[in-house]
């Protein structure tokens, strides 16, 4: 069984910036990537960046290009989004997610692609 635990989450004014962190605990597949959504209210849930755990390989939204980084520390099976340049767009639910699956192309926006979630970590940009 694999658990995802998210923080980090907060209130900031646009243009700040915020860290998210996303604990792995239980298997973790050396094959297999990280990957990080968001869920604005009244929307549905999309894909915000991903990395690949064995060679860090990183897939990003094009909303958030340039602006976030998403980085991984395998000792502590933990990934991290670092966030700036804040948008009040940036709004949401974050989830972390884990896949076994080898991750490319547009595979990284498929949810079901996924098998782990978080519980979600509340972003909220203010203008």
């Amino acid at each position: 069984q694999v658990q995802l635990v998210e923080s980090g989450g907060g209130l900031v004014q646009a243009g700040g910036s915020l860290r998210l962190s996303c604990a792995a605990s239980g298997r973790t597949f050396s094959s297999g990537a990280m990957g990080w959504f968001r869920q604005a209210p009244g929307k549905e849930r999309e894909f915000v960046a991903g990395i690949r755990w064995s060679n860090g390989i990183t897939n990003y939204a094009d909303s958030v290009k340039g602006r976030f980084t998403i980085s991984r520390e395998n000792a502590k099976n933990t990934v991290y989004l670092q966030m700036n340049g804040l948008l009040p767009e940036d709004t949401g639910v974050y989830y972390c997610a884990q896949t076994s699956t080898w991750m490319y192309g547009s595979r990284w926006y498929v949810q079901r692609e996924y098998d782990y979630w978080g519980q979600g970590t509340q972003v909220t940009v203010s203008s």
